[in-house]
């Protein structure tokens, strides 16, 4: 990989830190479908944990990750036998519940609420930036906007911390920075699909799919 993982990293960082202290600073209530301030309790923060670690779309997410490093045999220590694609699903695994721990934890300490509240009354390109400006916002235990601390250490700790445990290949800072680029990419995208799949079950399949039940099945994070 080249060395344009660090500006890329570094460009998303400071965007995220600018939404942050411009939205953070105020006192308004999140816009969107959470209908309260109520504050997440701590059921409700575990239940973001195993949704987000162990759910149909994390685990969908690894068969396609893995199986894209198969295909492309990265790292090349794993092949590109069936060894390997269980090698690069494990790897994933890991990554994705140890940095679901660390958000859930951290932000337990200070009230952050790593749930994605989504806008449905806003325009498309209005949802559209929402999801984008909550990839580095939470909510505090308020119910107002704060910079997303916790998702923060937990995104850049995770990817530096598995340094730790995967082959030598990839087990170095540039990897680290890029692996911490794409995993605020994939939460934002991960925002987007939150934001607007329900309208699109709604429109196909007829059926009210609310936010209610998001929140409830642990959909909305």
């Amino acid at each position: 990989m080249t060395l344009c993982s660090f500006p890329l990293l570094a460009t998303i960082f400071a965007g995220g830190l600018a939404i942050a202290q411009t939205c953070g600073s105020s006192d308004r209530a999140i816009p969107g479908t959470l209908p309260s301030k109520r504050p997440i309790t701590a059921v409700e923060r575990l239940k973001w944990f195993a949704r987000s670690s162990f759910g149909p779309a994390s685990l969908s997410g690894g068969i396609i990750s893995a199986g894209f490093g198969t295909l492309v045999n990265r790292p090349q220590e794993y092949g590109t036998r069936w060894e390997g694609f269980g090698d690069r699903y494990g790897i994933r695994l890991t990554g994705v519940v140890t940095s679901n721990a660390m958000e859930a934890g951290l932000g337990a300490l200070w009230g952050e609420d790593p749930r994605y509240p989504r806008d449905a009354g806003e325009s498309f390109t209005g949802r559209l930036g929402h999801a984008v400006k909550w990839t580095f916002l939470a909510r505090d235990r308020n119910g107002n906007a704060m910079p997303a601390y916790a998702r923060y250490v937990a995104t850049a700790g995770n990817n530096f911390l598995s340094n730790t445990w995967r082959e030598r290949s990839e087990a170095d800072t540039q990897h680290a920075l890029e692996r911490t680029a794409f995993g605020f990419l994939a939460r934002m995208s991960s925002n987007v699909f939150k934001e607007f799949w329900p309208d699109v079950h709604n429109h196909f399949f007829g059926q009210h799919y609310s936010s209610a039940d998001m929140q409830s099945s642990g959909e909305v994070h």
